[in-house]
C-alpha cells in the first residue's frame, strides 16, 4: 500500500499526485517535489489516501516537507519575477509589439524563467527573448496563453460581486453555449452573460443539468393544456416558482401550477358563420348581384365572342351579294340614265383616248365595265 497525495503548485491550479513515501503531511503543508520543468515546491490539496501499489509504481516521490529555508527562497523568487515583469513590459513599449505580458514564474532553482502572453495572433519575439537573456541569464521561454488563462492568472471580481471562478476553486474550464442561458430563461444580453474574459460565464454550467432535469415535467411553451376550469395555450414556464401562464382562447392570461394540468387540451374549433335568414337580410345584401364563377365568365365571353363574329360576318357578305345582283341588274338592262353610263365612260377612258365620231349616246349602247 502506499500514500497518494495531491499537490498544486498556485491557487486554483490542477493537482498533480505525487507518493508521499513515509511522510506524514495533512492539508495546506508545503513540500519540494521534482517535475518535468525541474524542482518545485507546492501546496498540500488533499491528505495522503492509501491506494494499490500498482497505481503507485509510476508516482514520483515526494522530496522533502518545506523547510524554513524553502519559503524564503519562495519570496526572493516572488521579487524577482515582479523584476523581470517590470523590465519585459518596458521592452515591449520600446519595440511596439502586439503582445500583453500578463505573467512571470521562476522555478524553484532559478534555472528557468516562463513568461506569459497574450496576442492575437503570432508574434516574432526573437529580439526580446535575447534582451531577458542577456538581462537574467537564465533560460527563457515565451507561452502564449488564452483569454480564459489570463483572467486566471489575474484574478478579479466578478459581476456577482464575488472573486472569480477560475482564480479561486475551478481548476479546468468547462465547454460554455448560448444555450445554457436559453434553457435558464436569461436575457441573452452579451454584458450580463459575459465574464472578464469576454467569453460566456463559466457559473452558466452549474445549474444546467438542474434547470433540464426539471424542465422534463412541464409542458412546453406553445402547447395547448387543460385544466379543471379552462383550456389555454402554454405562454411562459417559472421552473423555480412552478408556475405556468396560459393564455386562454379569449385570449385572457391566468397563472396555474403545475399539478392543475389536467392533459392536453383539443384544439380550438373555427367560428362557425351563421346562416342568414331571409328576415334578418339587409338591403344592400339583396341589392347585391350573386357573384359568378369564373367558367360561367368563360363561358359568357365565348358566347359574346361567337354573336360577334357572326355579325361582323354577316356585315361582310351581305354588301358583296348586293354589289353582283346590281352588276347583273347593269348588264341585261342596257338603258340607264345618261349621267350614270358618261361617268362610267369617263372613269375607264384612258388618257388620250377620243370619242369616235359620227355616234351618239342614244344609238350606241353602253360597254359593260371592266369591272362587271
Amino acid at each position: 500500500m502506499s500514500h497518494i497525495v495531491s499537490v498544486q503548485f498556485s491557487k486554483a491550479s490542477k493537482m498533480y499526485d505525487f507518493d508521499a513515501g513515509s511522510l506524514e503531511l495533512a492539508q495546506g503543508d508545503y513540500v519540494v517535489v521534482e517535475t518535468e520543468r525541474g524542482v518545485g515546491v507546492g501546496q498540500v490539496v488533499r491528505p495522503p489516501v492509501a491506494k494499490e501499489a500498482e497505481y503507485s509504481g509510476s508516482l514520483t516521490l515526494v522530496k522533502r516537507k518545506a523547510t524554513p529555508d524553502d519559503i524564503a527562497t519562495l519570496e526572493r523568487i516572488s521579487q524577482k519575477e515582479q523584476e523581470a515583469f517590470r523590465f519585459c513590459v518596458n521592452r515591449i513599449i520600446e519595440r511596439s509589439m502586439p503582445m500583453k505580458l500578463v505573467r512571470v514564474e521562476y522555478q524553484f532553482d532559478s534555472s528557468k524563467a516562463v513568461f506569459f502572453f497574450t496576442a492575437d495572433g503570432r508574434v516574432d519575439f526573437r529580439d526580446l527573448v535575447k534582451d531577458l537573456a542577456h538581462s537574467f541569464h537564465t533560460r527563457i521561454e515565451m507561452r502564449q496563453i488564452g483569454v480564459r488563462d489570463e483572467a486566471k492568472m489575474t484574478g478579479g471580481i466578478g459581476i456577482c460581486g464575488r472573486e472569480l471562478c477560475c482564480s479561486s476553486f475551478l481548476r479546468d474550464f468547462q465547454p460554455v453555449s448560448v444555450k445554457m442561458a436559453k434553457e435558464q430563461n436569461l436575457a441573452l444580453n452579451p454584458n450580463k452573460i459575459s465574464g472578464q474574459c469576454g467569453r460566456l460565464l463559466c457559473c452558466l454550467d452549474y445549474e444546467y443539468e438542474t434547470y433540464c432535469c426539471l424542465r422534463k415535467n412541464f409542458p412546453k411553451s406553445g402547447k395547448r393544456v387543460r385544466t379543471v376550469n379552462a383550456v389555454g395555450v402554454v405562454d411562459k414556464i417559472n421552473i423555480l416558482t412552478g408556475n405556468i401562464t396560459l393564455k386562454l382562447d379569449d385570449n385572457k392570461i391566468i397563472v396555474i401550477k403545475r399539478d392543475e394540468i389536467l392533459g392536453d387540451g383539443a384544439p380550438a374549433a373555427p367560428p362557425v358563420a351563421a346562416a342568414s335568414s331571409p328576415l334578418q337580410e339587409t338591403p344592400r345584401s339583396r341589392d347585391r348581384k350573386p357573384e359568378r364563377r369564373p367558367d360561367q365568365r368563360r363561358k359568357q365571353e365565348k358566347t359574346s365572342l361567337e354573336s360577334y363574329t357572326q355579325t361582323e360576318s354577316t356585315d361582310k357578305t351581305v354588301p358583296f351579294s348586293a354589289i353582283e345582283q346590281e352588276n347583273s341588274s347593269t348588264a341585261a338592262s342596257p338603258e340607264l340614265p345618261k349621267t350614270g353610263q358618261e361617268r362610267k365612260k369617263r372613269r375607264s377612258r384612258k388618257h388620250g383616248h377620243r370619242k369616235p365620231s359620227g355616234t351618239t349616246p342614244e344609238t350606241t349602247p353602253p360597254k359593260p365595265s371592266s369591272g362587271a
